[in-house]
């Protein structure tokens, strides 16, 4: 990874965090976003603030080559159907697929210059598993994973595209859902290993499907998810 340039968007919390810190320790030079610059801020990396909601990335801060994107941004809005407004589908939809546009649209002819650069995108179990109260991620986050396939076809063989669906992991932005040891382990029981996953083991996937290692993987929604999304116990 050492003298590869990465762009980690949302890269000041959660899996992008996770992911931010594992690529600086092997080496890589990386540029995070976000809509504010963390209180723990490693000097070493590079910073642009962005709103992924109606924010326009100031392309002209960034390097002339980029070897990977990484789109963490997310949303967990869990209502009743009955429940929910157009505008609720239309914010996940902005926050989940048209921030992504957006930012490829952006830095698609940067990772162009590339060697072999990788996209990561970040889908969710509930897409594949139909679960209550998920209609609007769950839309957004299948639309994602429609527009991932896509972009692999279209940019192949020099950029790779994949998209990860992890289940619900200890987060920030599952802090509702987390928030304290019972929630945790209660959520950690629906699943075959028996418990939610870390911010880290999503990250060490993500630095994976970067790298050299992962060159012929592309166009695939990969399950992080504790085997929710394909086994049963019994």
């Amino acid at each position: 990874m050492k003298g590869k340039k990465f762009l980690v968007v949302g890269g000041t919390r959660g899996i992008g965090q996770a992911t931010v810190n594992l690529l600086s320790e092997k080496g890589a030079d990386i540029i995070i976003t976000a809509r504010n610059k963390p209180e723990n801020y490693n000097t070493d990396i590079d910073f642009i603030q962005y709103d992924v909601k109606d924010g326009e990335l100031k392309i002209d801060n960034l390097p002339d080559r980029l070897d990977g994107l990484v789109y963490a941004p997310g949303t967990i809005n869990l209502k009743p159907f009955h429940r929910i407004s157009e505008e609720d589908f239309l914010e996940d939809f902005r926050i989940n697929v048209l921030g992504a546009v957006k930012v490829i649209q952006k830095v698609l002819p940067l990772l162009k210059k590339s060697e072999g650069a990788s996209i990561i995108l970040f889908s969710t179990v509930a897409v594949s598993q139909g679960m209550p109260f998920h209609a609007t991620t769950a839309t957004a986050k299948a639309a994602l994973e429609g527009l991932g396939r896509s972009l692999a076809a279209e940019l192949a063989p020099q950029i790779r595209v994949n998209v990860i669906a992890p289940s619900i992991t200890n987060t920030s932005l599952a802090s509702r859902l987390l928030s304290n040891d019972e929630k945790i382990k209660a959520s950690g029981e629906k699943h075959p290993l028996k418990r939610v996953g870390t911010p880290e083991e999503i990250a060490s996937l993500v630095v994976f499907l970067l790298g050299d290692d992962s060159g012929w993987i592309t166009g695939q929604v990969i399950h992080a998810d504790g085997g929710m999304s394909s086994i049963r116990s019994l």
